[in-house]
C-alpha cells in the first residue's frame, strides 16, 4: 500500500489505466434494485401536487383552501396560498433533512444496505399513516415518516450506485437513481389522474400506493450485496475482494482493489468525518456538496413538479386538464432521463449541465413573458397560449431531465474520498432537502406575490449556476472514484487550495497525521 493512507485525501497514485473488468449482470441487477430507492422520492414529489388539488382532500384537511378555490374572483396566482397546505408538502423534507444527517453514520458503520433497508421500512410506515389519516396530525406524522425514509434512501442509494459501477459507466448507472425518481413522478401523476375520479377515497389510494416502491426498496435492500468499498471500510477485505471480482467479472482486480485499500487506510484514521470534511483539503468537495443540490432545487423544477396541477389550475386549466398536463410533464421528465444515461459518459458532466442550464433559462423567460402579457386577475389563458405554456414547460423539464436532475445527485456522490463519502452524501441530501423544504413552503406565497416574476426568479438562479459549473466544476467523466483527488489538484482554481502530491506535504501536514494517533510516522510521510 506504500503510503497510500498518507495521501491528502484518497489514494497515493493514479492507477486508473490498470483497472480491468466489464459490465456484469450482477452489477446491473444490483444497480437496478438499488435505484428503486429513487422511486419513493419521485412518487412523493408527483403525488403531493395532485392530491393537494383534489376537492375531497382539501375539504377534509384544508377547508379554507377549498372554499377559496370556489371563488372565481380570487387572484389567479393566490387561490392556493395557505401555509398549512404548504406545510403538508414541505414537512416531509424537513424530516428528511434531519434523517439524512443520522443516515451518514449508519451508512458508514453498518453499510449502504442498512440505510437502504431503514429508509424502505420508514417509508412503508409513512404510507400507511397517510392512507389511513383521520386528522391533520396523523397526516403530518405520516409525512414525517416518509421524510425519514427519503432521508435514508437518498443518502445511501447514490453512494451505493457510484461504488458498484465500473468507472467508465459510473455516470450512466448512477443516473438510474434519477430515472427511478422520474419514473416515480410519472407513475404518481398517472395514479392521480385515475384516483381523482374516485371522489371520496381517491386521495387515500394515491397516498397509500407509496407503499409499493417502499416495499420493493426494503426487500431489494435485504438481498443486495454490500459494496466492496463498504466491506473493506468495515474491515472485511477478503469479502470485499470477492464482491469486486464478481461485479467486475474478472479475477484481475488488483489495481482497483489496491485503491480501495489505500482509501480505507485513510478512512480508518478519520474518527470524525463531519469535522474532517471541513478541512482545507476537502474544500472543493464540500463546496460541490452544498452548491450542486442547492442549484438543483433553485432551477424551480420542484415547484413545477410539486404543484403542477395547482399551477396549471391557477393558469386557468380545468381540473382534469391540469392533472393531464402534469402527467405529461412527468412523462417528459422520465423519458428525458434516458438522454442523460446515453450521453453522460460520452459528452461528460459539464457539457450536459451547461447546455441544460441554457435551455432552462430560455424556457423560464418565455413562460414569464407569456404570463406577464396574457394572464392576470380574473383572466384565463387562451387555448393557444395554454398549449404553448405546456410545451415550453415540457422543454424546460426535458432540459432538467438530462442535466441538473440526474447530475445534481451524480456529481456529489462520486467526488468524495472514502473517509468522508458518507458524511459528504449526508450533507448533499440535507442541503437538497433543506432547499426543497424552503421552496415547497414558500412557493405558493412567492407565486402570489411575484406572479409571473416567479419564473424570472428561477431563471436568474439558473444563470448563476450555469456560470458556476463553467468556472468551478472539473470534468469527472472517466475518473475513478478513488482518484478524484488528482482532479482537484489540476484544476485552475482548486489547485490553489488542495495540497499537492504526498511527497510535497509540508510539516503542518506531518503534524496533522501524527495528531490522528493512528501510528503514522514522519518517516512514512
Amino acid at each position: 500500500m506504500a503510503g497510500g493512507a498518507l495521501a491528502p485525501a484518497g489514494v497515493a497514485k493514479e492507477r486508473a489505466e490498470q483497472y480491468q473488468g466489464r459490465v456484469t449482470l450482477s452489477v446491473i441487477i444490483a444497480c437496478v434494485v438499488a435505484a428503486v430507492g429513487g422511486s419513493i422520492f419521485g412518487y412523493d414529489i408527483g403525488i403531493s401536487g395532485g392530491v393537494t388539488s383534489m376537492d375531497e382532500f382539501l375539504r377534509k384537511f384544508f377547508h379554507r383552501v377549498y372554499l377559496r378555490k370556489q371563488h372565481a374572483h380570487e387572484n389567479n396566482y393566490c387561490k392556493y396560498d395557505d401555509q398549512g397546505l404548504a406545510a403538508f408538502t414541505s414537512s416531509l423534507y424537513l424530516a428528511g433533512l434531519a434523517a439524512s444527517l443520522m443516515a451518514g453514520p449508519v451508512t458508514r458503520i453498518y453499510g449502504r444496505r442498512a440505510s437502504i433497508i431503514c429508509g424502505g421500512i420508514s417509508f412503508l410506515i409513512g404510507a400507511a399513516l397517510n392512507a389511513g389519516a383521520i386528522n391533520l396530525a396523523m397526516l403530518l406524522l405520516g409525512r414525517i415518516m416518509l421524510g425519514i425514509g427519503i432521508g435514508f434512501g437518498n443518502q445511501a442509494v447514490p453512494v451505493y450506485l457510484s461504488e458498484m459501477a465500473p468507472t467508465h459507466l459510473r455516470g450512466g448507472l448512477n443516473i438510474m437513481f434519477q430515472l427511478a425518481t422520474t419514473t416515480g413522478i410519472f407513475t404518481a401523476n398517472m395514479v392521480n389522474y385515475g384516483t381523482q375520479k374516485l371522489r371520496q377515497w381517491g386521495w387515500r389510494l394515491s397516498l397509500g400506493l407509496a407503499a409499493v416502491p417502499a416495499l420493493l426498496m426494503t426487500v431489494g435492500g435485504i438481498f443486495l450485496p454490500e459494496t466492496p468499498n463498504s466491506l473493506i471500510e468495515q474491515g472485511f477485505n477478503e469479502r470485499g475482494r470477492k464482491v469486486l471480482e464478481k461485479i467486475r467479472g474478472t479475477k484481475n482486480v488488483d489495481a482497483e482493489f489496491e485503491d480501495m485499500l489505500d482509501a480505507s487506510e485513510l478512512a480508518k484514521s478519520i474518527k470524525h468525518p463531519f469535522r474532517n470534511i471541513l478541512e482545507r483539503r476537502n474544500r472543493p468537495q464540500l463546496v460541490m456538496a452544498i452548491f450542486m443540490p442547492t442549484f438543483q432545487i433553485l432551477t424551480g423544477i420542484n415547484s413545477i413538479l410539486f404543484y403542477a396541477p395547482v399551477l396549471f389550475q391557477s393558469m386557468g386549466f380545468g381540473g382534469n386538464a391540469s392533472l393531464y398536463s402534469s402527467a405529461l410533464t412527468g412523462a417528459v421528465l422520465c423519458s428525458s432521463t434516458f438522454i442523460s444515461i446515453l450521453t453522460v459518459d460520452r459528452l461528460g458532466r459539464r457539457f450536459l449541465l451547461i447546455s441544460g442550464g441554457i435551455q432552462m433559462i430560455t424556457c423560464q423567460v418565455i413562460v414569464a413573458i407569456i404570463l406577464g402579457l396574457k394572464f392576470g386577475d380574473n383572466q384565463h389563458l387562451s387555448k393557444g397560449f395554454s398549449v404553448l405554456v405546456v410545451v415550453v414547460i415540457c422543454l424546460f423539464v426535458v432540459a432538467f431531465g438530462w442535466s441538473w436532475g440526474p447530475l445534481g445527485w451524480t456529481v456529489p456522490s462520486e467526488i468524495f474520498p472514502l473517509e468522508t463519502r458518507s458524511a459528504g452524501q449526508s450533507i448533499t441530501v440535507a442541503v437538497n432537502l433543506l432547499f426543497t423544504f424552503i421552496i415547497a413552503q414558500s412557493f405558493l406565497s412567492l407565486l402570489c406575490s411575484l406572479k409571473f416574476g416567479i419564473f424570472l426568479f428561477f431563471a436568474g438562479w439558473i444563470t448563476v449556476m450555469t456560470i458556476f459549473v463553467y468556472l468551478f466544476l472539473p470534468e469527472t467523466n472517466g475518473v475513478p472514484i478513488e482518484e478524484m483527488i488528482f482532479l482537484w489538484r489540476k484544476h485552475w482554481f482548486w489547485k490553489r487550495i488542495v495540497p499537492g502530491d504526498p511527497a510535497e506535504v509540508d510539516d503542518s501536514r506531518q503534524r496533522h497525521y501524527m495528531e490522528l494517533g493512528e501510528g503514522v510516522t514522519s518517516t512514512a510521510i
